[in-house]
């Protein structure tokens, strides 16, 4: 392996009954690549008509969730009141700060008609300073985000800033994240000014100096080089990265930097569903839910 790559980690697929989930981060030797903790790759899958995806509401806390298509569509629910079906090409950014729940499922008319579905679910961890912020969600349109072609591949920049461009979504510490679209014959260098940087290599075939991805390979960079990027068949990858933020704790679905918060946490969502979600309690339910996913054992 070449010195400008430090780890190449290969995804964990996932059956969840019908939908594959492949997941990357965190790894057991790579727990974050700047503030991304979490990287799952949705399908792709075919949905038949009267079939789709449901997730019950959940919790968050200590982080944002960031979510994006490349097919199909997901209706997102929260209790700050937020209710939006995204579509491919845009982007949906979840602050989770103090504590929110939200459900995903696939809208109505795709549930119907049949669809194919395929996306990245990323969770980016929040700043010590920014973790127990007040919950909040911010939504840009695929023609929101800067779109821009180099060396002959064609880029959208969904969080962040990257060669040049800013992506609109307000961001709490130095963050790229990149979509990016190789023609075969491409060649690139990862030049992005970012401390750490990641290449996700969706589809396709591609080398990072020399080294082969396989669909599902995350190649992590090491810090201040500028590897060659080369798609050998047209390819699909996502480029991600940023600021490091310094050990954080994660259970579930939280994110902390401290275990007696994840604690304190766990025991709220707890409380929530055992006395039906109170209002004035840390957490509530997304208006038109009334099922959620309890804490798990253990």
């Amino acid at each position: 392996m070449t010195t400008s790559i430090e780890l190449v980690i290969s995804g964990r697929a996932r059956d969840l009954g019908g939908f594959e989930v492949r997941r990357v981060l965190p790894a057991p030797k790579r727990r974050l690549v700047g503030p991304f903790i979490f990287f799952d790759q949705m399908g792709p899958a075919q949905f038949e008509p009267g079939k789709g995806i449901d997730v019950r509401p959940h919790p968050h806390i200590g982080l944002a969730t960031v979510t994006y298509l490349f097919d199909g569509a997901l209706r997102h629910r929260d209790t700050i009141g937020i209710d939006t079906v995204i579509r491919p090409g845009e982007v949906n950014w979840m602050t989770a700060g103090y504590g929110v729940a939200h459900s995903e499922r696939t809208p109505s008319p795709e549930r119907e008609d049949g669809h194919y579905m395929y996306g990245i679910q990323t969770w980016v961890a929040l700043p010590e300073e920014n973790e127990e912020d007040e919950a909040r969600f911010q939504h840009a349109g695929a023609d929101e985000l800067p779109d821009f072609e180099r060396d002959g591949a064609r880029f959208r920049l969904i969080l962040g800033t990257a060669w040049g461009h800013v992506a609109p979504i307000r961001q709490y510490s130095p963050i790229f994240y990149l979509h990016g679209e190789l023609p075969a014959g491409t060649n690139l260098p990862l030049d992005i000014e970012h401390e750490e940087r990641a290449v996700y290599l969706v589809q396709g075939a591609m080398t990072v100096d020399g080294v082969a991805l396989q669909p599902g390979d995350m190649a992590v960079i090491a810090a201040g080089a500028a590897p060659e990027m080369a798609a050998q068949a047209d390819s699909r990858i996502m480029i991600c990265g940023g600021a490091p933020l310094g050990e954080r704790h994660i259970y579930w679905n939280f994110v902390a930097t401290s275990k007696d918060k994840i604690e304190a946490a766990k025991a709220a969502w707890q409380q929530a569903g055992e006395t039906g979600f109170p209002a004035g309690g840390r957490f509530l339910m997304p208006e038109g839910e009334d099922e959620f996913i309890p804490l798990p054992e253990g």
